[in-house]
Order: structure tokens, then C-alpha cells, then sequence
């Protein structure tokens, strides 16, 4: 059974989830990088809250790693791009902590109004200073939201009914979308001018480092207040000290620190500042959910193949993936046969399915065809890495969805590009849900795919056939099957023979050698 390591600490139900699904897990946290390289060879899956950084260097050691589960939903401490080069799926969990997020978020919003913990900390040292903390109503402000997913929906939702007109900047928000939530779709710029309250919401990636900067600060309210309980790195920490101490930002509240724990920051001191230590998921009943949430994610994938919230390759429910299979093997047969065949640099795939296949989700199949198309050329290529691989190549990609097929109940057709030549393959599924090859560049042949093939391209001559098979035999190759093919009589033909044993590459060369042969390629599948 597959293996598992829980390397932070998390709700024991997590474990508990993991056994129950018949995995063998460990719970080995507050582990050194160093250590953990030392065992995490011996893992299938791995799963993470903020405190393991799976780097690189741990990556590349990490040689059974089949899926990382982040339990929440920043994945800041994952080297995603290691990760997916890797083959290796990266999960979280995005609805776990939700609506726990959201109300941190308001009750650092709530705290930021009226200095409720200033006036506390005030009271406690036996002050009476009333006048001093004269804070702001909520009601009747405007709050400003800066990515309205889901954390940002549920914030909009409970600011609206504190009687708060609410505006949103999000680049995914559809008008429709916003009208259903009951709030206003504004540019960010727009967003800044009108707000009294700024929220963040928003992953941190290079589009959204900084999007609160001395500039951004420049076009708001005198007297706004900003809270960040999304990600550190979102707010220039600097240009928001300044802006404190000038006055012009009356009060933030920050959950999230660009470096993190935040033994010192340049916001501590700040009389005007509320910090708390990221606590924006941290209750009971979100850890609870996150936990198992994401041992249930882990558990599906490794023992169905299910993909849930993966950051880095297309989902695939657990009802999906027994109808996406045999079209998985089909296309990746395809691809096979085209990277084996090809012999320049890729420069274009399309994928055509006909059919019932085009009614299916087709990521995942795409990503199998990938698959087989480059894994001749390189190691350790799975569907999870190939489609980034094929983008940092700049390969080309297209789907093309037919729902009628003219000959087939389903049919895929794989094309493939190259510098010097194209190549085109078309498969179907028979009886028992088998792959069959049912068109090679244009020329109709029927085959299924064995282990060991020799594809060759010839001209249509009489004889021909008996001399390769004489070539065969003389190599002691016995042929157990022969499918043949051509665009019509005398022109190219083609025939695809499977052989009982592996074609050595002298073998090749000697057929390359015979009259009227165009191509002679061995193949493996």
C-alpha cells in the first residue's frame, strides 16, 4: 500500500483518515531539511502545512514522491515548479479555512476601527484614556476588496450585512458574479480612490507582490484603513510604515508578514498597527477540516488516481477516472508512436476527439498524450510534468472537440509537428475498451500496439512484402503479426509488424538498406 508522511503538525485526523483508507502513514514532524531528506525517499505522498520547505534540493531526493497535500491553502513553502518538473501532483485544500479566514479578516477589520486592542492594552495598564481611542463606524464605509474568490466572497457577504457598501477588484469577477454577491465591480485604481476599508484577498504571485505600494497608497482616502490577512509580500511593508506614521492611513490590521515568523518587522512598533502571527486559519474547526480534507484528497489520488484542488495539473473526480482510462492509454499509445517516429524538434501538437470521448473532460487525456509523445526523448515524464515541459518549449498546443464521429462512436487523432516533418496517428477504443490504431498519416490500417513493432513506409511494389519478411527471418525475427496500409495502388504504403523479440538498431539498418523502403523505425510500446 502506499506510504505516506505527515511532516507538520495537524489535526490528528489526518492520520486517522489515512489508516481508515488502508494507507500506512508516519506522523514525524519538526523535522531538520537535512533529516528529512534522509527518509522522505521512502514516501508516497507527503503531507504539509507551513512549516516543511520542500525545496529543490529535497525534491530531488524525494525519488517515490507521488503527491504533496498542503493542508490550507497558501503553497508558498513548495517549490511547485521542482514539484511538477518531478511529476509530483501539488494539493491544497482552498475551503477548508475559508470562512474562518473571513472572519479574522472582519474582526481585524472591526479591531482596526474602534483600536480595541490598543484600548485594551490602555486599560489593562490602568489608564482611563476614553478620548483617546475614538474610533469609526462601519456601517455606511466603503470596503474595497482586492480578490473576491472564496475567502473574498465570504468577507463581501458578511460586510454587506454589517451595512457596508462593498466594491470588489478581481481580474476572475464576472459582472454576473458580483451582482449575485450584491456588491460593485471596479478597476483597482477605482478601488483605491473610493475606499475607506482595503481587504486583501489574493494568492501572492509576481502580478500581486507590492500591489499595495507607495504609489497605491498616493491615490487613497486620507484616512483609510488597510487589513492583509491573505499573504505576506501582498503590502510594501515599508511604504505602509511611512504612510502610518504621516497619518495617512489611519490603521491597518496584519495578519501576514513578507517574512515569516516575524520576530522583528518594521510595523511592531507601530501604535497604529494591529499584528497578529498568521492567524487566519488558526481554529479549531478549520485545522479539523483542512486536516482531513486533505488526507481524504491524498488517500483518493493514490489509491484511484482522483485529482482534487491540484495547483499544478487538471482535476479528475473519482467517478471520472475508470471512464478516462482506457482513453488515457489510447492517446498515450498515440504519442508514443509519434515521439518514436519523430526525430526534429517538436514544434506543434493537436489533439482532435471525435465523438464520445469529446464529451469527457479531456485535460487529463491531453496531458496523457503528452506524455507519450515526450517520454522517448526525455526521463521521468508523467502527465503531470509533461504539459510544462511542452510550454517551456513552446510547443504549441490545440484541442479540437467534434461531437460526431464518421465512422467511429469515438476517435482521437493525434498531430504532431516537428522542424522537418509531421506525423499524424489516429486511434479508437474496440471491444473491451481496447486502443486500436485505425489511421497512420492519412492511410487506413488497423493494429493494435504490442511491445515490440518495426513501423515502415514504403512504395507499393510487387514483392516487397517478401523481402522484408526474408530480412526478418534472416535476422531471426519471427513475425506474429503484419498490418498493411496505403493511399493507392503503387503509391506510399506502409506496414506496421510485430516481432516476437526487441529490433536492434543493426536489425533497422539492414531494412533501411532493402529496395523501396522510405522509413524503417523500431518501436516499443
Amino acid at each position: 500500500m502506499p506510504k505516506v508522511l505527515i511532516s507538520d503538525k495537524m489535526s490528528p485526523q489526518a492520520a486517522d483518515v489515512f489508516r481508515q483508507r488502508g494507507l500506512d502513514v508516519d506522523v514525524i514532524t519538526g523535522q531538520t531539511p537535512e533529516a528529512l531528506a534522509e527518509i522522505i525517499g521512502q514516501y508516497d505522498g507527503l503531507a504539509v502545512r507551513s512549516a516543511t520547505k520542500l525545496t529543490k534540493k529535497l525534491i530531488q531526493v524525494a525519488s517515490n514522491l507521488k503527491v504533496v497535500g498542503r493542508a490550507g491553502i497558501g503553497t508558498d513553502n513548495i517549490d511547485k515548479q521542482a514539484a511538477t518538473q518531478r511529476g509530483i501532483v501539488v494539493m491544497n485544500t482552498p475551503f477548508g479555512n475559508s470562512i474562518t479566514t473571513a472572519e479574522h479578516a472582519l474582526s481585524m477589520m472591526m479591531a482596526c476601527a474602534r483600536d480595541i486592542p490598543q484600548a485594551n492594552q490602555s486599560t489593562h495598564a490602568g489608564k482611563w484614556e476614553k478620548s483617546k481611542f475614538m474610533g469609526v463606524e462601519l456601517m455606511g464605509k466603503i470596503l474595497g476588496v482586492i480578490g473576491v474568490g472564496n475567502i473574498g466572497s465570504a468577507v463581501c457577504e458578511r460586510a454587506l450585512g454589517l451595512k457596508m457598501k462593498v466594491i470588489g477588484f478581481d481580474p476572475f469577477l464576472s459582472l454576473e458574479r458580483a451582482k449575485s454577491l450584491g456588491i460593485e465591480k471596479v478597476e483597482l485604481k477605482e478601488l483605491f480612490a473610493r475606499s475607506n476599508f482595503i481587504t486583501l484577498h489574493t494568492p501572492l504571485i509576481e502580478q500581486t507582490r507590492n500591489i499595495i505600494n507607495a504609489k497605491a497608497i498616493d491615490m487613497m482616502k486620507d484616512g483609510v484603513r488597510i487589513i492583509n490577512c491573505a499573504r505576506g509580500g501582498l503590502v510594501d511593508e515599508q511604504a505602509l510604515r511611512t504612510a502610518l506614521d504621516s497619518g495617512k492611513v489611519a490603521g491597518a490590521a496584519v495578519d501576514v508578514f513578507a517574512s515569516e515568523p516575524a520576530k522583528e518587522n518594521i510595523l511592531f512598533d507601530s501604535p497604529k498597527c494591529i499584528c497578529t502571527p498568521h492567524l487566519g486559519a488558526s481554529t479549531i474547526e478549520a485545522q479539523e477540516k483542512v486536516a482531513i480534507q486533505v488526507a481524504e484528497q491524498m488517500s483518493d489520488f493514490l489509491l484511484t488516481g482522483a485529482v482534487t484542488n491540484a495547483l499544478n495539473v487538471p482535476s479528475l473526480s473519482a467517478d471520472e477516472a475508470p471512464k478516462l482510462r482506457p482513453y488515457i492509454a489510447l492517446v498515450e499509445l498515440l504519442g508514443s508512436f509519434a515521439g518514436q517516429v519523430i526525430q526534429s524538434e517538436i514544434r506543434e501538437v493537436i489533439v482532435e476527439y471525435q465523438g464520445d470521448v469529446a464529451e469527457l473532460n479531456l485535460k487529463p487525456i491531453t496531458a496523457a498524450a503528452l506524455t507519450g509523445l515526450l517520454t522517448p526523448q526525455l526521463e521521468s515524464v508523467n502527465m503531470v510534468s509533461a504539459p510544462a515541459i511542452a510550454k517551456e518549449r513552446d510547443i504549441k498546443l490545440s484541442e479540437i472537440r467534434s461531437e460526431q464521429s464518421p465512422e467511429f462512436h469515438n476517435l482521437v487523432r493525434l498531430t504532431v509537428v516537428s522542424r522537418e516533418s509531421r506525423f499524424c496517428a489516429s486511434g479508437t477504443l474496440m471491444s473491451h475498451r481496447m486502443p486500436r490504431i485505425v489511421e497512420i498519416n492519412e492511410i487506413a490500417v488497423e493494429a493494435e500496439l504490442a511491445p515490440n513493432m518495426l513501423f515502415v513506409k514504403n512504395r507499393d511494389r510487387i514483392g516487397f512484402i517478401g523481402s522484408l519478411g526474408s530480412a526478418l527471418e534472416k535476422a531471426g525475427l519471427n513475425i506474429a503479426t503484419m498490418h498493411l496500409g496505403r493511399k493507392a495502388p503503387g503509391e506510399q504504403a506502409l506496414c506496421l509488424i510485430q516481432v516476437d523479440n526487441p529490433i536492434s538498431a543493426a536489425i533497422v539498418k539492414s531494412i533501411r538498406e532493402l529496395p523501396d523502403i522510405l522509413e524503417a523505425t523500431s518501436l516499443r510500446f
